[in-house]
């Protein structure tokens, strides 16, 4: 397939700029993947659409405050956003300046820290702080490093908003938006039905942002991203399966976390990067449904939601989705679907 067989068109008022006032107050757009039906309901539904015994994974990554604002000597201003930490004093990360930054090159923060650019690993930097570490810079001086759609400067209130209620593990750049929906009520309601809970862990990162810059999908490299699934994850899909229950994936990120965890015929632990890129012809092994927001036109996020639910199915019920002016990435609303045998 194409790159450009992704695209649709999306006017610029559904993009989400802000949260709405409660978490779950979002609308849900049903897609049964084998019939291509579309169902228009709210968030507030979804206890309706699952069972006792079936699993919901979802991913406990917790965004870094990664975006930092600095000044070389000369004056120039330097945006950097923290891609990976490598150490407490290094990190990968993604450099905006007026001109390309040679290593050896400062980089003086707010508080009048000090970083310098050792190197470069591809299109990233890596940068040394020479003060004080990363995590502690970040406290202080780091911003919520909000997608480059959003069309404004992060606010108090993201702090909080563009954060699951469940996050635990600091080292994303970018939240798993599928789960911003769920409010602590959500997941107890779902928990009194028998639906079980777990957790994986994958740190999203900038890359997800970054365009497929190729026309032919199967000459696009994957962004690299971390990954934990741990003996707990895979106990409770096969617990799961065995009693009729359905294994149901909070977002993209668990839906390629659980897998890239499947080797050798079976689901596995994991820890260590994944560049899984899932696009129409992948066979899914281990995900039976899926909960995710909107993505945007021609990304990879878009062509893993085709191949779950169908191309032709998914592309029609974005169509639906813009003709009935559901709100559009990270601050809107969700989709539930169903796998396209």
């Amino acid at each position: 397939m194409q790159r450009s067989d992704f695209h649709f068109d999306l006017p610029e008022p559904l993009i989400a700029q802000q949260p709405l006032p409660e978490r779950g107050a979002s609308r849900l757009l049903y897609l049964d993947g084998p019939s291509g039906v579309v169902r228009d309901l709210a968030f507030a539904d979804l206890p309706r659409l699952v069972a006792p015994n079936d699993l919901l994974v979802f991913n406990d990554t917790r965004v870094m405050r990664a975006r930092l604002f600095g000044r070389k000597h000369s004056g120039g201003r330097v945006e950097i956003l923290i891609e990976r930490l490598l150490g407490k004093r290094a990190a990968l990360v993604q450099v905006r300046a007026n001109r390309i930054l040679k290593a050896g090159t400062p980089i003086l923060l707010a508080g009048g820290e000090q970083l310098e650019v050792a190197g470069r690993n591809g299109d990233l930097f890596r940068l040394h702080s020479l003060d004080a570490g990363f995590a502690d810079l970040m406290a202080r001086h780091g911003h919520i490093p909000l997608p480059p759609y959003i069309q404004r400067l992060d606010e108090a209130s993201d702090l909080e908003r563009y954060q699951t209620v469940y996050s635990r593990r600091e080292g994303a750049v970018a939240a798993p938006t599928a789960g911003l929906h769920f409010a602590t009520p959500m997941l107890a309601c779902l928990a009194e039905r028998g639906v079980r809970i777990v957790h994986l862990t994958l740190h999203v990162g900038a890359g997800t942002f970054q365009p497929v810059r190729v026309e032919r999908l199967e000459e696009h490299a994957m962004h690299c991203e971390w990954l934990e699934v741990e003996q707990e994850v895979c106990t409770a899909v096969t617990t799961s399966r065995e009693a009729g229950g359905r294994v149901i994936a909070v977002g993209t990120t668990s839906v390629r976390g659980l897998e890239s965890a499947f080797r050798a015929g079976d689901l596995r632990p994991y820890r260590g990067n994944t560049r899984l890129f899932i696009c129409p012809g992948y066979r899914f092994r281990v995900v039976d449904a899926m909960i995710t927001n909107f993505h945007l036109p021609e990304s990879t996020l878009l062509m893993l939601v085709s191949a779950f639910g169908g191309f032709k199915q998914v592309m029609a019920a974005y169509r639906h989705a813009v003709r009935q002016s559901y709100r559009f990435f990270s601050y809107g609303d969700a989709m539930f679907l169903t796998r396209r045998s």
